[in-house]
C-alpha cells in the first residue's frame, strides 16, 4: 500500500503536507503530535494504525504545523490554528461528508470542528483524547507539566538517548527495544526541541469542556484504563459530557496502542463497529478502456459518466462533493480536446467498444 503525499495553504499561508492512502469511504484523521508523513508510514510504532484504517477505506491524515513535513516555523502554534488547519484540510479534499478521527490532543480539534460543522461530521471517532490540556487540570498535573517542557528543550535534541527513552515510556510503556528506538528517532525527526515545548505549551492551553453538550454528531469515546500519558478521567468526562458518546474502555498501559497487544484487536473491531466495516472499494486501476492522459480517479469518473450516472450519483459512489466531480469533469474535457459531456461519452463508449478514437 503507498500514500500520495501533497502540500496546501493554511488561513496564514503556514504550508501543511496532507497524505491520502486506501480507496474507500473516506476518513479525515486530524493531526497529532509526534507526526511525520514519511517516517511514521514506516514505523512499527504507527504503521500497522494508517494499514488498518486505510484498508478498504480512504485515509486522509495530515502532519500539524511545526512538525513533520509541514512548515515549522510557524508562528502561531495555538488550537485555534489546528482547528483552523484541520477546516482548510477538509476544504481542499472536497468532502461533503465524512467521519473524523482524533488521536489524543488531536480529538479537541476534531470536537470544536464538529460543533462548528455538524452538517458535515457523520461520526467522531476520539482514542486517548482530552477536553482540558495538562494546565488546564490540577496543580499536580501543571507541574509535570511544566517539568516536561523544560526536559524537552534541554534534552530532546542530545546524542543520550536516556530522555527520549524516557519520554517513550509516557507513550509506550511496554514497547519492544526496536519501538523505543524507533519513537525515539521519531522525535528527533519530528522538530526542533524548541518548537516541541512550544507546542507542548499550547497543548496545555487547550479547553474545549464547554463545548462537549453542544456535539450533536454520533461519537465514540475509547481510552486505555492505564494509559501512562493521558489520564483515563479525561476519557471519561468526555463520554460523559458529550450527549448519547459511547465509551469503551482498553485494558493497557500504552497512549498508542501496540499492535500486538489485544487491546489493539479490540480497537479495530470497536471502530468497524461503530463506522461500519468499509465496504469493498470501486476498482479503479488501469484498464484496456482507459485514456493514459487521465489519472486513475479521472478515468473511473469518465467511466461512471458513459454509464448515464449523475454528478451526484458520481458523488455518492466516490464519496466525494459534486463540486469535486464538476472539477475533475473540467480536467477530463480539457485533456481529451472535448467541451461537452455528450462528446465526453462518446469518447469513453468508442474505447470500450473498440474503436478507434481521434481528437
Amino acid at each position: 500500500m503507498q500514500q500520495i503525499i501533497r502540500f496546501i495553504k493554511s488561513f496564514d499561508g503556514v504550508r501543511l503536507a496532507v497524505a491520502t492512502s486506501g480507496t474507500g469511504a473516506p476518513v479525515i484523521k486530524s493531526a497529532n503530535w509526534l507526526s511525520h508523513l514519511e517516517f511514521d508510514w514506516q514505523s512499527p510504532v504507527w504503521r500497522h494504525w494508517f494499514r488498518f484504517l486505510s484498508d478498504g477505506r480512504q485515509l486522509i491524515r495530515f502532519d500539524p504545523r511545526g512538525c513533520g513535513l509541514s512548515d515549522w516555523d510557524a508562528a502561531d502554534l495555538s488550537h485555534a490554528a489546528q482547528v483552523a488547519d484541520l477546516e482548510a484540510l477538509v476544504e481542499s479534499v472536497g468532502l461533503q461528508r465524512f467521519p473524523l478521527f482524533g488521536v489524543s490532543q488531536g480529538g479537541a480539534a476534531c470536537i470544536e470542528y464538529a460543533v462548528r460543522h455538524p452538517e458535515r461530521v457523520s461520526a467522531l471517532v476520539l482514542y486517548g483524547c482530552y477536553a482540558q490540556g495538562w494546565a488546564q487540570r490540577d496543580p499536580e498535573t501543571r507541574r509535570r507539566g511544566e517539568a516536561l517542557n523544560v526536559l524537552i528543550r534541554e534534552g530532546w535534541g542530545q546524542e543520550n538517548p536516556a530522555f527520549r527513552q524516557l519520554f517513550a515510556s509516557l507513550f509506550i510503556p511496554d514497547a519492544s527495544a526496536e519501538q523505543v528506538h524507533w519513537f525515539s528517532d521519531l522525535m528527533r525527526t519530528t522538530t526542533k526541541p524548541e518548537i516541541a515545548a512550544r507546542i507542548l505549551d499550547a497543548f496545555g492551553a487547550i479547553n474545549v469542556r464547554a463545548l462537549l453538550p453542544q456535539v450533536r454528531v454520533p461519537t465514540l469515546v475509547v481510552h486505555a484504563r492505564n494509559d501512562a500519558r493521558i489520564p483515563y478521567e479525561q476519557g471519561r468526562m468526555l463520554a460523559a459530557e458529550i450527549p448519547d458518546a459511547r465509551f469503551v474502555t482498553l485494558e493497557s498501559r500504552n497512549h498508542i496502542l501496540i499492535e500486538s497487544e489485544p487491546a489493539w484487536s479490540l480497537f479495530k473491531e470497536t471502530f468497524d463497529g461503530f463506522l461500519g466495516k468499509p465496504a469493498a472499494p470501486i476498482v479503479q486501476e488501469q484498464t484496456h478502456a482507459d485514456f493514459p492522459q487521465l489519472t486513475a480517479r479521472e478515468n473511473a469518473i469518465l467511466r461512471l459518466v458513459a454509464g448515464g450516472e449523475t454528478n451526484s450519483e458520481i458523488a455518492a459512489r466516490l464519496f466525494i462533493s459534486e463540486k469535486t466531480v464538476r472539477n475533475h469533469l473540467t480536467n477530463i474535457f480539457e485533456k481529451l480536446g472535448v467541451d461537452s459531456r455528450s462528446k465526453a461519452i462518446v469518447f469513453a463508449r468508442d474505447r470500450q467498444s473498440g474503436r478507434h478514437v481521434t481528437g
